[in-house]
């Protein structure tokens, strides 16, 4: 027998930024071996039913019955979650706002918030529609760096982090606790920020790590989730 296809990796980015926000992990991943595979999406401007559709469309057009991992960044793993018709092999998110963002919920009225975060701001208030990965295992990385000179969330978000217990870690942008997900199967921590934590070196290292895990098992093939 051969050896087990390597999986395709594919890189979503966060709300408001680009493909190019993840092109230093990208590019450790492909270093690694990997096939990876990176678009920018419109995530300012539509929903994030309306995102999964277009981005799970394009994937299924560039990579056919392809294994694949994702490696998101915030909003982009609540994206996957809303993609159960791929073929995951596996899901590692960086800071997801898996249980809804505390943020988002204060700041959802406000004129330029709403403005500049467009429908999906507005969405990542609330998670109890999304859909779990059901048969497909995810792995969670959180960042605890809280407020940061270089993360421009978290200058508006700094006090409203104060409405946490003062021993929750966060990193600027997300709770951790808002991170987590029950059927994670792996989850740590890095002392990194929202904005920057896919270019932190644990980050890298937890991914890489994460990724050899990964790498041979069978396709799960389709999530028993649901839109």
């Amino acid at each position: 027998m051969g050896e087990p296809e390597k999986p395709t990796v594919v890189f979503l980015h966060g709300l408001g930024r680009t493909h190019r926000s993840m092109a230093g992990l990208r590019k450790a991943v492909e270093q690694a071996g990997y096939r990876t595979w990176a678009r920018t999406y419109p995530s300012r401007r539509r929903s994030i039913d309306d995102l999964a559709r277009t981005v799970a469309g394009w994937i299924a057009e560039e990579l056919p019955g392809e294994p694949l991992v994702a490696v998101t960044h915030s909003l982009g793993g609540i994206l996957v979650r809303h993609m159960p018709e791929l073929p995951w092999r596996g899901v590692v998110m960086l800071a997801p706002p898996n249980a809804g963002s505390r943020v988002a919920r204060a700041l959802r009225d406000n004129g330029l918030f709403r403005w500049y975060f467009g429908p999906a701001g507005q969405q990542v208030c609330d998670a109890t529609a999304w859909p779990l990965p059901e048969g497909v295992p995810v792995a969670v990385i959180a960042g605890t760096a809280g407020a940061t000179v270089g993360n421009p969330t978290s200058w508006l978000s700094q006090g409203l982090m104060r409405l946490l217990p003062p021993d929750e870690p966060h990193d600027g942008t997300v709770a951790v606790c808002e991170t987590r997900l029950p059927t994670e199967i792996a989850f740590a921590t890095v002392p990194a920020s929202h904005t920057w934590i896919m270019d932190h070196p644990e980050t890298r290292a937890h991914v890489l790590a994460l990724l050899e895990t990964l790498d041979g098992e069978r396709p799960l093939g389709r999530s028993g989730s649901q839109r």
